[in-house]
């Protein structure tokens, strides 16, 4: 730095190129080890950003009156009265806006929808459009709504607030709730629209895939990840924080994913018939992390050997198997964290990739499923195929 505290131009410039900071709660703040917001940068450099914030591909609206929900032919662009827009710093960065701030929550909406974007388009490996381009060129972002839900659709994405705590929580600063609605967006975008009324599981591989987006990202979080494996010494057979999605409480979850339920044990309705599917990708991240481990020398416990390890190892017999000492997982933390870290990219490269084959007009889950497959053979995860295959033959899907 030179005499005035500030960078050299070309150091200021090698920053630049890291994109731009932002805070960002990896999951709700009420949830103990997650009091603190983590700093992540975001692609979109500080150039590119201004006040909202807004860039080339989103912007966030703050209304200041009652904004209804979007709903056709109610859409954007929105033209009411506005809260001040979320300002950078001196340096084009947000992550010195004050949390709790209107500022703030739309600085973190903002975040959290590029983070997103960021982690599937690295997986795709190419930019993902907007589905609803060329009507709209930007995503329109509201993040607060006097609702208890929250939408994404045509040209927007509008967040709700939640009040099982007793005081209204904005989704805006659940990280997971948003990546759910970015999740749908980022399907639509790589997959396009169906022309015609498509199979009805089409809807839940919909609401399966926007969860588990939500999982793959929360683990891109340093914070998640080290809590994570702290919690459980490793062990991610048993219950803990990655198996709950959209938490609203210390004991309230929107959905679980490490269950048992098959095809035939669920109803037709949406989220129900969701299940299976969301169930078998949670299967095949802990199956690739466990064989990761085991490969490593880090557990003796090849998932491999086992044809169902919930029905063949009760639950008590997952924590005997695997069950290390606190001083152990001290030495071995940053190698399981590796392998997690391994295990999310590959999961999360072979569901990408396999939206490229799928056609929404006739997708249901053994298309799907295949696609899947189809992607593990032919990228970094070959080898894996045919845990893919196991786990969705297992759900009934296969």
């Amino acid at each position: 730095m030179d005499a005035a505290g500030q960078l050299p131009s070309g150091a200021s410039r090698a920053v630049s190129r890291l994109g731009t900071r932002f805070l960002i709660f990896p999951q709700p703040p009420f949830i103990p080890g997650y009091e603190r917001p983590e700093t992540v940068w975001v692609s979109t450099p500080p150039s590119r950003i201004g006040p909202g914030p807004a860039d080339g591909r989103m912007y966030v609206v703050d209304p200041l009156i009652d904004k209804p929900p979007y709903q056709f032919p109610y859409l954007p662009p929105y033209r009411g009265p506005l809260r001040p827009p979320a300002e950078p710093g001196p340096d084009g960065h947000f992550d010195t806006i004050p949390i709790g701030t209107p500022e703030f929550a739309a600085a973190h909406l903002f975040a959290c929808v590029r983070r997103v974007l960021d982690i599937c388009e690295s997986y795709l490996g190419r930019e993902i459009p907007w589905f609803f381009e060329p009507t709209y060129d930007r995503l329109e972002m509201v993040p607060r709504l006097h609702w208890d839900n929250a939408q994404s659709g045509y040209g927007f994405l509008e967040m709700g607030e939640d009040s099982a705590r007793g005081e209204p929580q904005l989704f805006a600063l659940n990280f997971d709730a948003v990546a759910h609605e970015v999740g749908h967006l980022v399907v639509f975008g790589v997959m396009g629209l169906p022309v015609r009324d498509p199979p009805h599981e089409y809807f839940a591989y919909h609401e399966a895939v926007a969860d588990f987006i939500g999982l793959i990202s929360l683990l891109h979080f340093d914070t998640a990840l080290d809590l994570l494996l702290r919690r459980t010494r490793g062990n991610l057979l048993i219950a803990n924080e990655l198996d709950r999605f959209a938490e609203l409480s210390d004991e309230k979850q929107v959905r679980l994913f490490s269950h048992s339920l098959r095809m035939g044990d669920v109803s037709s309705e949406v989220h129900d018939l969701s299940k299976p599917f969301a169930g078998a990708l949670f299967d095949i991240l802990i199956e690739l992390y466990q064989v990761l481990l085991f490969e490593r020398g880090l557990s003796d416990l090849d998932p491999r050997d086992f044809r169902d390890l919930r029905s063949e190892l009760s639950e008590e017999g997952l924590e005997q198997q695997l069950s290390i000492s606190v001083a152990d997982h001290e030495v071995e933390h940053f190698a399981m964290k590796s392998a997690l870290e391994e295990a999310r990219d590959l999961i999360g490269e072979i569901l990408v990739r396999s939206w490229v084959d799928l056609t929404p007009d006739t997708l249901d889950y053994r298309e799907a499923a295949w696609a899947m497959v189809t992607a593990a053979e032919t990228g970094r995860a070959r080898r894996f195929a045919g845990s893919v295959v196991d786990n969705f033959t297992w759900r009934g899907i296969l």
